[in-house]
């Protein structure tokens, strides 16, 4: 029996944009205490000839900033469900240090999960010049705008490298606010927001798996309403199985689109070069416009990208999850399975 919320979400996690965009009390800057501390753990990293994402927490002590990460931990799960920490002096450091810090940082915040079937724990997010039309493409291998998601994690985080020559901004908005909005003005439409539905795995499928799974809109378990929202996959899904969203399954959808682009919902970013985002992808989307990038291959757009599995994350319903986790049974929330697959005719394990 699937379980309705028939109440609003009350807190911090049902902010709208419009009131973040008063004041910036939200940003978080690092000190230079903190920034002294990751530079020592960076420098402890370097003198063992280590490499991200081949260290492990132990490698990189920032002792100094526990109650950072405690108040980091807390906020993404039961704050706003979102960081923008800005402050990092980009510019001191290569993209392999810059890479060493973040991956650090990743670490004391939770357990990095699997971003692909190849197993890619440390995702390089950059125009690979490929086609977002291409079912098999994710979008961040492209420049394209990519529509409201969420990723394949309790939390993705982000950090700028160097951003492009124009676009490229990153929205966010809370589902927990859309939520509320749905509840108030149209609760009709709620009961089809908890069917599950297809998504396209995108080609990330083991061989003979199926190329897409179900998912609810919105699932109410054990006290936490999660959401997962993603058209695209789901519009894809349909291109492969021939299963397509009824009427008003589609009127549900178009409701949903339009309040993620209400300008009173989201709120937009450029991510400077140096800032990190990390977002709770249970109870925010996450969006980016086009953007066109410099000639230079040194120049262009490039973000660093960690899917992490948190230490306070909820649990998840079953029929909520993108997989089974094999090992406990329960619903998988630590990002693409990494899979086997076969080429030439032998078995491969890719990671």
């Amino acid at each position: 029996m699937v379980s309705i919320l028939k109440e609003k979400i009350q807190g911090p996690a049902a902010w709208k944009g419009i009131e973040l965009a008063k004041d910036n009390s939200w940003i978080y800057y690092l000190s230079e205490k903190a920034i002294t501390s990751l530079e020592n753990a960076l420098m402890k990293v370097k003198q063992k000839g280590l490499q991200a994402p081949d260290f492990t927490k132990g490698d990189f002590p920032i002792p100094e900033l526990v109650d950072e990460i405690a108040y980091f931990v807390d906020e993404l799960e039961n704050g706003k469900g979102f960081l923008l920490i800005r402050g990092l002096p980009i510019e001191r450091y290569t993209d392999e240090e810059a890479s060493i810090i973040y991956w650090g940082l990743g670490l004391h915040l939770g357990t990095p999960a699997t971003q692909n079937a190849k197993g890619d724990l440390l995702g390089h997010v950059f125009d690979q010049g490929l086609d977002i039309q291409d079912s098999n493409v994710r979008g961040y291998q492209t420049n394209a705008h990519l529509p409201f998601h969420p990723d394949g994690s309790d939390v993705v985080g982000l950090l700028s490298l160097r951003k492009a020559k124009s676009g490229g901004f990153s929205s966010i908005v809370s589902s927990m606010a859309v939520y509320n909005e749905i509840l108030e003005k149209y609760p009709e439409y709620l009961g089809i927001l908890y069917r599950p539905y297809l998504l396209d795995r995108r080609g990330e499928e083991a061989p003979g798996e199926s190329p897409v799974y179900s998912s609810p809109v919105f699932s109410y378990y054990k006290g936490k309403l999660s959401c997962r929202f993603n058209r695209g996959y789901v519009e894809s899904a349909q291109a492969k199985t021939g299963i397509y969203l009824s009427k008003v399954e589609i009127e549900a959808y178009d409701l949903i689109d339009s309040l993620l682009h209400d300008k009173d919902m989201h709120i937009d970013m450029l991510l400077e070069p140096g800032d990190m985002q990390f977002v709770n992808n249970y109870t925010v989307l996450h969006s980016r416009t086009v953007y066109e990038d410099y000639e230079e291959p040194e120049r262009k757009r490039h973000l660093l990208r960690l899917w992490l599995t948190m230490p306070n994350g909820r649990e998840i319903a079953p029929d909520f999850a993108m997989f089974i986790d094999e090992k406990t049974g329960k619903a998988g929330r630590g990002g693409i399975p990494v899979r086997e697959k076969t080429a030439g005719g032998i078995a491969e394990n890719i990671r």
